[in-house]
């Protein structure tokens, strides 16, 4: 097994930037270089991209513009050892009604080249599709053939999500029976030691970007209110960029604007917080940094029903309860069996698990 000493990943956007994927790409890229000796050099596809090499201390290029021939420029042409890419797709992340023409062009023509080139892909997402009034429905069809073109030309596959990895067989059409199922990890670091629910305060956390956090207190105030109430809570922190609206006080509980934070200041935040409340649909937690942020603190999550069934092995009352369930009485030492079970669930494909995996999808015989 030859195990590649240096890699090409391909991301939407690096810090300072607000992107989901592309701290997914750094966090993992980092955790690479520390266990596994391999070094990353990211392309970013976002011309627009705003920052520096030193920002997060890896080599780093950027698109001069979206197009197949800008992307070729910057992908590695070595014809003497074997070339990696690793590409963080995400159709929207690379083109503005996710159709990224250009750089499923660039990456066959790139890999048809030479026989010493592979690509690894991660498939944050699919393909998008939605009602007949909705732009996804009219984008669908291409979205599904760029993601089609993208599979057959992938060495490897791997996803975040089990329906997605199911997508992918159908779309490689025998090519990829094989397909790594891996739930996002935390993007605010994991704490080598937790502290019971017990021994830390009253507090609640709402933290996030600005949609899922505006989707709590305007969807789901009384779910919040009841928690709150149930467990005792005391404070009430929020995290994340500034919303448009005020934030009036939960059971007479005001709620502490922290703005945005660090991440070692949210992962301090959290390792001292009881709950950490979310409103994000339930089939879709495995994608969900925020959830994966609350697993890897031990704090208990709880959020709102969403109309799914339990899927990706997360089950309701088991690794998170529903604020809005009155069915489930909240207390401390029930809510510690569910914190524990959310955080033994995320253990097994934590930043360490994955870099490992990563490694070997990344290596070839």
């Amino acid at each position: 097994m030859n195990y590649f000493k240096q890699i090409t990943a391909v991301v939407p956007r690096l810090s300072p930037a607000t992107d989901g994927v592309g701290d997914y790409g750094l966090n993992l890229a980092r955790k690479m270089r520390q266990k596994t000796s391999v070094n990353t050099q990211f392309i970013i596809g976002d011309p627009d991209w705003i920052g520096d090499a030193s920002i997060v201390n890896f080599t780093l290029q950027k698109v001069s513009n979206r197009s197949d021939n800008a992307l070729l420029e910057l992908l590695p042409k070595n014809q003497d050892s074997e070339q990696v890419v690793f590409l963080h797709y995400v159709g929207y992340g690379y083109a503005r009604r996710g159709c990224p023409v250009w750089l499923v062009t660039a990456l066959e023509k790139w890999r048809k080249a030479a026989n010493n080139r592979r690509l690894v892909t991660m498939f944050h997402e699919v393909y998008a599709f939605g009602p007949i009034w909705n732009s996804q429905f009219w984008t669908s069809p291409l979205q599904r053939n760029l993601a089609a073109r993208l599979v057959k030309l992938s060495d490897r596959c791997i996803t975040s999500k089990q329906e997605y990895a199911d997508l992918i067989i159908k779309l490689g059409k025998g090519k990829h029976l094989d397909v790594p199922t891996l739930p996002v990890f935390s993007n605010v670091g994991e704490p080598e030691s937790l502290k019971p629910l017990s021994a830390r305060p009253r507090r609640l956390v709402i933290f996030g970007g600005s949609g899922p956090r505006s989707r709590v207190y305007q969807q789901s105030q009384i779910a919040l209110a009841r928690t709150c109430q149930e467990l005792q809570i005391e404070e009430i922190l929020d995290i994340g960029p500034g919303l448009k609206f005020d934030l009036p006080p939960v059971n007479h509980i005001p709620v502490t604007c922290l703005g945005i934070k660090s991440a070692s200041e949210i992962s301090e935040i959290l390792s001292n917080s009881l709950v950490g409340f979310f409103n994000y649909p339930l089939p879709f937690l495995t994608k969900s940094t925020i959830f994966a942020a609350y697993c890897a603190h031990g704090v208990l999550p709880v959020g709102t029903w969403y109309e799914a069934e339990d899927i990706d092995g997360l089950v309701a009352g088991t690794h998170y309860w529903l604020g809005d369930n009155h069915e489930q009485k909240m207390n401390l030492d029930d809510g510690q069996i569910v914190a524990d079970n959310a955080y033994n669930w995320y253990e097994k494909h934590n930043l360490s698990a994955q870099a490992k995996i990563f490694t070997n999808c990344i290596s070839f015989k």
